[in-house]
């Protein structure tokens, strides 16, 4: 990685924690905003970065999901949804 994508890598990693310390599943944004206006380049690495952690995220928790139903720790299986639904889009 350049040391701009390392840069916007890490202040994903953080914001992203940040935001579950502080409550707020859309703090990322308000730093997005900070960002758009000091350097458009750098909030683009950024919000990519964003953009695959939430995703790995979300994925992971399917997967996870998905084993607990398998081993009868859960009823159900999570349903797969049959398209992407605009409002949980995390972009501009």
């Amino acid at each position: 990685m350049s040391s701009i994508q390392d840069m916007a890598d890490k202040l994903a990693e953080d914001v992203i924690a940040a935001g579950a310390e502080l409550g707020d599943d859309r703090f990322y944004e308000k730093v997005s905003t900070i960002l758009l206006a000091a350097s458009p380049t750098f909030h683009e690495v950024y919000m990519t970065a964003v953009r695959v952690r939430l995703a790995e995220r979300r994925g992971r928790e399917v997967l996870e999901k998905a084993l607990a139903a398998k081993r009868g720790e859960v009823a159900e299986a999570p349903a797969a949804p049959l398209a992407q639904d605009p409002k949980r889009r995390t972009g501009h």
